[in-house]
């Protein structure tokens, strides 16, 4: 169990408009940090005032992108009670992550431990608007003050904490996404399942480009055979196709396992609704609209918790998906996450973990 030492800031921030929040513009009065050396291990846990961190142009993260982090969020029910929705799978996602990336691991109790605590300290900083929460990003950094590439010997682990206004301020409204074929964001063996920086920069170019064609989100292909769907920027995919739920399996290591994602699997199978993990190409895709069988697309992810696909554009075709509405797949699932997280129905799946 960690002894976190606690410094609480003198000068307190004004809160913002809960009615203007938006995503990733506002930051609470404190974050937890703690340190990693080779010889001591984690140590010295402390919330201390939320402000800059200072590094020697030198650390590492600086120049082989060493890091990773997490995206959770916490919530606060109408009682006024604070919940996290399933942490410990973004908790073991993350010591995965590590893993991957040649980064010491942390006990989960601690990571948990420490997630609360901070959440705790800044709990009035959990909004209480409909649709609004507090997201909560753990991050680890390399710091050692070396060039050469190998692990860093010293980290950081950091968690900061945003207030965010609901995704959907004007409804659930379908997106539009552009199927890529010019680049990839990562191939069998590669990072692609890891939660790190460097999955989104080699995104962005792929983001950049459906921008400019009207498109807001890419639909990434594998990047050996150029068919096998991925993801879609930073969700996973569902497609319906002829009432069966397909979304592509975790097995070759390029997506996410993201923790939305797993909770409609587990949700559908709880439901009846027939579900498939396998490998999904784009012209399975494609000839299923074609034949008029494809009944929804969504993306799931912890920001938006599930964002129904209105079109699909490739190689100048246009497939429009359920006449641009959410599907009844799509909502049901939205209504049953959103009323776990903000504790509006029973938590039958027993995901939530009060702070």
């Amino acid at each position: 169990m960690l002894d976190i030492r606690i410094e609480r800031t003198a000068n307190p921030k004004e809160k913002p408009d809960t009615s203007k929040l938006g995503f990733g513009k506002h930051f609470t009065d404190h974050m937890f940090v703690m340190d990693y050396s080779t010889d001591k291990g984690w140590y010295d846990p402390r919330i201390v005032p939320y402000g800059p961190i200072s590094l020697e142009p030198s650390a590492m993260v600086f120049h082989y992108a060493q890091e990773l982090f997490e995206g959770m969020k916490a919530y606060r029910t109408a009682e006024g009670k604070i919940q996290l929705f399933r942490p410990m799978k973004n908790i073991e996602r993350m010591n995965a992550t590590c893993d991957r990336l040649c980064v010491p691991r942390i006990p989960s109790e601690d990571t948990l431990q420490a997630i609360r605590a901070v959440v705790d300290t800044d709990k009035d900083w959990v909004p209480s608007a409909e649709g609004t929460s507090l997201y909560i990003r753990p991050f680890i950094i390399a710091t050692d003050e070396s060039l050469g590439v190998h692990p860093s010997h010293t980290y950081k682990f950091i968690i900061i904490l945003c207030p965010v206004g609901s995704y959907y301020a004007a409804g659930i409204n379908p997106v539009k996404i552009c199927v890529e074929r010019d680049y990839v964001r990562c191939v069998k063996g590669g990072t692609g399942r890891a939660k790190a920086g460097g999955n989104y920069a080699a995104s962005l170019i792929g983001q950049q480009k459906a921008e400019q064609l009207g498109y807001a989100q890419v639909l990434w292909l594998d990047g050996i055979h150029r068919k096998y769907i991925d993801e879609v920027g930073a969700m996973n995919v569902f497609f319906v196709i002829d009432g069966v739920v397909v979304t592509p399996s975790l097995e070759d290591g390029n997506i996410l396992p993201g923790v939305t994602r797993d909770s409609c699997i587990q949700l559908l199978k709880k439901w009846g609704i027939p579900v498939e993990e396998r490998h999904v190409s784009i012209d399975e895709v494609i000839e299923a609209h074609k034949n008029g069988k494809l009944d929804e697309a969504f993306g799931t992810g912890t920001a938006a918790v599930i964002s129904p696909v209105g079109e699909l554009f490739d190689n100048g075709n246009k497939m429009i998906i359920n006449n641009m509405e959410i599907g009844p797949i799509s909502h049901k699932l939205y209504d049953a996450i959103t009323g776990i997280q903000w504790g509006k129905t029973p938590d039958e799946m027993n995901w939530t973990v009060e702070v």
